[in-house]
């Protein structure tokens, strides 16, 4: 959530970025509304109990008619503060209810506009010209198949539309990759994590999953929980309700989870293949540093995804996404988007969100600097999203007889393995 401090000295500028996002722009005056209530009637009720203090004070030494009309001035006091108790929580849950639904604020740089109106910042490797080379590419699921990597029909058997089984070398590669990432990780200073895969409301809320992105996360309603859609859930939550000692900062962590999304909405999107499921294995990269070290630490995430990218030796763009894009955490997002040769274009492989302040406070994750304890910022950074991350593989790597040449970074994970060869025709 925003700083109520900084919604009443520039609410211009919290209109301004919710206009940004397309979001709710009344929200700002209703929340502003709110908050005069809240200040109001606690004003209020501060007023009556000091006069409800001063007056058991008085009764005592009161007497005759005196002390009767104290008594009576005493019942109404009881019933007038209780009213003011009630109105300031009810302003209160009403202030905090209208604050969780208002997005961070968008940084200044950031593009304005819908999902095409991103920027595309830089673009690294070269996209290989199959047409020159003599054959036409093959799409992941085809390579997959002949590969006995990929199997989608016991998938859609066994669990529905958008399940599959990683299966042979496909799931070796799975561990390679993985082991690879944490690698990259471990040597930048990360802290490995294993995280679980069930959170509890607060902690999903917490990371501003449960506003916009609600359609899409799964809920257990038996007991109350929900499987993560990226380990960042738990690795924000992680710190939750705690004091960090400043020297302590940055903290790093890469965590290793199942996600699970509904992909709600998106119905006839990428339904070919593995490219976008309801369950994948991801490595995420999450840190916790001081507010005024948040920017420096986004591009340093970046920096490491563009490593990893580079490492196994994918063509892939840079983009600054713009404004209506952005998940409800993060002031500013930057995507890498790989190119898929049998698409024609590029497509995102990782993401990395500066969340400013936003989750500390929905959290109560604070740091303390001398006497100074005040929000700290959260950014996430994907390194590896295993599934796409074998899409782009498979068709940036393939050879003409249907065979995947492996990226050296992923070989000693393979038993130094240079090629996958079909073992289907």
């Amino acid at each position: 959530m925003i700083d109520l401090r900084l919604l009443r000295e520039d609410p211009d500028r919290v209109r301004a970025s919710q206009r940004a996002r397309g979001e709710d722009v009344a929200l700002v005056d209703s929340l502003l509304s709110a908050d005069e209530r809240r200040r109001s009637s606690g004003v209020r009720f501060d007023e009556l109990r000091a006069e409800q203090k001063q007056l058991s004070k008085q009764i005592p030494k009161a007497t005759g008619d005196e002390k009767a009309e104290l008594l009576k001035r005493a019942e109404q006091l009881k019933a007038d503060v209780k009213a003011a108790d009630a109105e300031r929580d009810a302003a209160d849950a009403e202030t905090q209810e209208l604050l969780l639904r208002l997005g961070n604020l968008v940084h200044p740089d950031v593009p304005v506009g819908g999902e095409e109106d991103f920027v595309t910042l830089e673009t690294h490797g070269t996209i290989r010209d199959f047409g020159a080379e003599g054959f036409e590419p093959k799409d992941h699921l085809e390579l997959g198949q002949r590969l006995g990597a990929i199997d989608v029909e016991r998938g859609a058997k066994v669990s529905g539309s958008r399940f599959y089984f990683l299966t042979g070398v496909g799931a070796l590669l799975e561990l390679a990759l993985v082991n690879a990432a944490m690698a990259q990780a471990t040597a930048a200073g990360f802290t490995p994590m294993l995280t679980p895969a069930l959170v509890r409301p607060q902690s999903m809320a917490g990371t501003g999953f449960l506003g916009q992105a609600a359609q899409d996360v799964y809920h257990l309603d038996k007991d109350d929980l929900y499987l993560v859609g990226t380990s960042e859930v738990a690795l924000a939550a992680y710190h939750m309700d705690e004091i960090i000692d400043a020297d302590k900062l940055p903290l790093r962590y890469a965590g290793f989870s199942p996600c699970f999304r509904r992909e709600a909405g998106s119905h006839g999107k990428d339904t070919r293949g593995i490219f976008r499921v309801h369950q994948f294995d991801k490595v995420e990269m999450f840190s916790y540093v001081a507010p005024e070290d948040s920017q420096a630490e986004h591009q340093r995430l970046l920096d490491w995804e563009k490593q990893w990218l580079t490492s196994l030796e994918l063509p892939f763009r840079v983009i600054d996404v713009a404004s209506g894009d952005l998940g409800s955490s993060a002031a500013r997002k930057f995507d890498c988007e790989a190119w898929i040769p049998t698409q024609g274009k590029y497509r995102e492989l990782t993401s990395t969100s500066d969340c400013t302040e936003f989750q500390s406070r929905r959290l109560s994750i604070r740091v303390r600097d001398g006497k100074q304890v005040k929000p700290l910022a959260t950014l996430n950074g994907t390194l590896c999203a295993v599934p796409r991350t074998i899409v782009a593989i498979l068709e940036n790597h393939q050879q003409a007889d249907g065979s995947v040449r492996i990226p050296e970074v992923l070989r000693p994970y393979l038993g130094g393995r240079e090629v996958l060869e079909p073992v289907a025709k």
